[in-house]
């Protein structure tokens, strides 16, 4: 290959991204066209992959964390063949187009992750990182032995996402990493300088991680591939490779200048820029032929390894069928067949908080949902996420099941998203009312679809004398208004069990609310559950006459509602009991359902602590709180705020007498 081609192909990309940014009169192309020589690197002389197989589980992964500059990789798709074409480059960021603004997972082909939010992709790189170290670890290098590169910029490293992610990467010495600081000095209000004056070398090396800074060689691809090889040298830890480069670079007008970040160049700019590139200057979105051909033929350079990769596979399926089934699931992201056999049994009336029953399940079916791998956020004892028995990662060692997280909840999440999409199926935990610092992966994961499980304990004012900071009481409510989230929140032991058969049968994300305090066994759920959870909402108890009301709880308030119904059936009341782990799926039945289990016309009381945001769609009245809870004994604080039996019972006969 003559370095005249390769220049050429390099000019093509960054033709394409100011085209296409201008033809859409919106997005970024100054980092693009300066990070085109690095894209180019990775794509033709570093990265193993297939663009015809472009989920070959052993394919080496890129992620471009700094998801505004997508253009880049969208060219980059569309040229090395995974199946864009160039009208799709000409229908950036339009209506149904398969190139939005930020990459999308599983909207276009060759996406690993979504990134947007910054800081996202950099943690989601450590996730995919973690997953491939443990699979190599427990199945061998002969059918796990991948790499991951990422470009990261300013504001990736800014995010204290990044600060979590790197930290516990370098802690472990992940060392399959690869990652490209685009260090451009350039932010949206302008100079880094600004705001901005981090060592990066000295923090990342403090971090633990091998840092080669290369400065202004951001044109020379021989500088770059060989700084990118040096980090893949290190096996024993991650490394970050500090590149210099100038955005926007060759515009005369706008070269190292906030204005080539986020804004078109405009045609006239365009034109000299091309110029200076020997490029067409009146020709948009051109792709000479000899440049696709040689990227066309770098996109499936990877095909012979693919290949390989498939004859060691089906070696390995033969000589080791039950290690072979064990990755298959994992691939798969399910359990054995007849995995959920191993969830446990409860005796009715026991006492068992379901962040308790929560770590009895994971520990019973730890050994046949073979991707299962996770913990807690310094928390682990405390959110129920204990795998008991099961071998702790830590440096360099990379085959167990528990993950301790540190106190990086934010880290956790976004680590988690990149293990979903690596043949893992990551669960967190924390306290719910941190869920908070999660946010950001919690909503990626939701919009992706990733198989991520946040498990959220301490779920109320039940959590009791550390008072109303950690009370969560907004957070249930501001969940199930995320679309994509499936929030479930389990009344005792026996629906922790289902919500896990749910989330492990199920595709994308599950938030599982936990209790702090013991909640009873209950009777029915042992039965009713099994069909109930993953219907969201079913008759616990039954009313022994014609139907006068309807007592809804979640959580930890089930056990209330069934002691207010027993009270009040004393009465010769028809008294319904349902119990509602989860409005989301509960809203997926059919009518006829939602009707059999809330009839209409009949007076219905909620009882939950959280806000009431929302319970008018389902109930006449609630019992729930409205305000910040207060520092108590945790049963203080129920009683005190009206979450007793006796409440109930004096709610339901004033909804009663309201309906008379």
């Amino acid at each position: 290959m003559t370095q005249d081609l390769e220049q050429k192909a390099i000019n093509v990309i960054r033709g394409l991204a100011m085209d296409a940014v201008q033809k859409a009169n919106s997005g970024h192309p100054g980092t693009p066209m300066a990070l085109a020589p690095l894209a180019h690197v990775l794509f033709t002389r570093i990265m193993n992959y297939d663009a015809a197989d472009s989920k070959w589980p052993d394919r080496d992964r890129f992620v471009l964390s700094c998801g505004h500059a997508s253009m880049l990789l969208y060219s980059m798709l569309y040229l090395t063949g995974y199946g864009l074409t160039l009208d799709d480059l000409k229908n950036f960021r339009q209506w149904g187009s398969p190139t939005p603004g930020h990459p999308e997972y599983g909207h276009t082909n060759g996406v690993e992750v979504t990134t947007g939010p910054l800081g996202q992709g950099f943690a989601n790189g450590v996730g995919m990182a973690l997953a491939e170290a443990n699979l190599r670890a427990r199945f061998g290098p002969e059918i796990c032995d991948h790499r991951i590169f990422a470009v990261a910029g300013d504001g990736c490293l800014e995010e204290g996402v990044s600060h979590e992610a790197a930290s516990l990467a370098g802690h472990l010495g992940l060392g399959r990493l690869v990652y490209v600081y685009d260090d451009n000095h350039i932010t949206i209000d302008g100079p880094t300088e600004l705001s901005y004056s981090d060592d990066v070398h000295k923090r990342f090396e403090g971090y633990g991680w091998h840092v080669h800074n290369v400065g202004e060689v951001a044109n020379d691809l021989d500088a770059i591939e060989a700084a990118v090889r040096e980090g893949i040298a290190e096996d024993s830890r991650p490394s970050l490779i500090i590149l210099r480069s100038h955005i926007g670079w060759p515009s005369p007008k706008y070269t190292d200048t906030a204005a080539a970040h986020g804004n078109p160049l405009g045609e006239d700019e365009i034109r000299a820029v091309k110029e200076i590139l020997d490029m067409p200057a009146e020709e948009t979105f051109w792709v000479p032929d000899d440049v696709l051909e040689y990227y066309r033929a770098a996109g499936v350079a990877g095909q012979s390894a693919q290949e390989s990769w498939g004859q060691r596979r089906l070696a390995f399926r033969s000589g080791e069928p039950k290690m072979s089934e064990q990755y298959e699931a994992c691939l798969a992201q399910t359990g054995l067949p007849g995995w959920s056999e191993d969830l446990p049994k409860w005796e009715v009336g026991k006492e068992v908080a379901t962040r308790a029953a929560c770590s009895t399940a994971l520990t019973s079916i730890v050994d046949v949902v073979p991707g299962l791998l996770g913990g807690g956020a310094d928390l682990t004892g405390n959110t129920g996420t204990e795998l008991k028995g099961s071998t702790p990662i830590d440096t360099h060692r990379f085959s167990g099941r528990q993950i301790h997280w540190g106190v990086r909840e934010h880290g956790m999440g976004a680590i988690m998203n990149g293990m979903a999409v690596s043949g893992t199926v990551p669960m967190g935990g924390t306290f719910f009312v941190f869920s908070d610092y999660m946010r950001g992966a919690v909503r990626l994961a939701a919009l992706s679809g990733y198989k991520t499980a946040f498990v959220w304990s301490h779920d109320s004012i039940g959590v009791g004398e550390d008072g109303p900071t950690h009370q969560p009481i907004e957070q249930l409510a501001s969940l199930r208004a995320m679309p994509g989230l499936r929030v479930i929140r389990p009344a005792d032991a026996n629906e922790v069990n289902e919500a896990w058969r749910v989330h492990i049968n199920g595709t994308g994300p599950t938030a599982l609310i936990l209790s702090r305090q013991s909640l009873p066994v209950l009777a029915a759920t042992e039965q009713r559950s099994f069909v109930g959870v993953e219907r969201g909402a079913y008759i616990l108890v039954d009313e022994e006459t014609d139907l006068d009301l309807i007592l809804i709880g979640t959580g930890s308030e089930v056990h209330l509602c069934t002691e207010a119904r027993d009270v009040l059936a004393n009465k010769d009341l028809g008294v319904r009991v349902v119990s509602m782990p989860s409005w989301d799926l509960f809203e997926d039945q059919d009518d006829d359902y939602i009707d059999s289990v809330l009839p209409p016309g009949v007076p219905t009381l909620a009882v939950e602590a959280g806000v009431s945001f929302g319970w008018d769609r389902y109930a006449d009245d609630f019992v729930t709180i409205d305000h910040f809870g207060a520092s108590a004994p945790g049963p203080t604080a129920m009683k005190e705020f009206g979450f007793s039996t006796e409440n109930v019972v004096l709610r339901a006969r004033e909804l009663l007498a309201r309906n008379e």
